[in-house]
């Protein structure tokens, strides 16, 4: 059993080229990243904004002659997938240059090529043992749990984020009621003296 787990380990590691990061983006700034790839490679792209303003972003991808293969402005989250027609530089941005104000984390996820096949020499009629079998589905298992995990922790840090965002208005709207009720309790303090201050002075005129 020890073994079979290896050797499952060991098969899991051949994926799909992927690169996962988290940034923060600056206000009225643009961050682009670049990926070499060859002709023919179907590459796929996931973003979505974590915490920040209204929690959108634009987003464009272009080809190495700078052909815009994917736009769209102020999302949240998205996708897109695309085959290359050519070799080079493909580039990836985002920009929050809309906001003065706030700036963004956005998470990213870029799977570039086809997966490689688990088993030597396997295809679609090759006949499986059941080792290879219970390897294949532990395999798609353990993708189904990866992409589970990525999004569990995605909306864990969207609802953290958004938490501690509204504990801090909270806080600061605890700490502006507090000195308004004092400011108006020493007002009405001082303008109850001041009428029994004038009440004093006019006795003391009649007398």
């Amino acid at each position: 059993m020890r073994s079979l787990g290896l050797c499952c380990l060991m098969l899991h590691v051949i994926v799909v080229c992927s690169t996962e990061l988290t940034f923060e983006l600056p206000d009225n700034d643009k961050q682009c990243f670049y990926e070499e790839l060859q002709n023919g490679v179907k590459f796929d792209l996931d973003f979505q904004v974590i915490a920040g303003g209204n929690y959108d972003v634009d987003c464009f991808v272009t080809d190495p002659v700078n052909n815009v293969l994917y736009q769209e402005r102020k999302k949240q989250y998205d996708s897109f997938s695309h085959t290359t027609t050519m070799k080079g530089t493909y580039k990836v941005c985002f920009s929050n240059e809309f906001s003065t104000f706030s700036h963004k984390t956005i998470y990213l996820d870029f799977r570039s090529g086809e997966e490689r096949p688990l088993l030597p020499d396997m295809n679609r009629d090759t006949a499986l043992t059941q080792m290879e079998s219970a390897c294949l589905s532990i395999h798609e298992i353990l993708k189904v749990v990866s992409d589970s995990q990525t999004w569990y922790r995605l909306r864990e840090a969207h609802d953290r984020i958004r938490a501690e965002d509204l504990h801090e208005r909270v806080s600061y709207w605890s700490i502006g009621e507090t000195i308004i009720l004092f400011t108006v309790s020493i007002g009405q303090v001082l303008i109850l003296r001041s009428f029994f201050s004038d009440k004093k002075g006019s006795v003391a005129a009649n007398t």
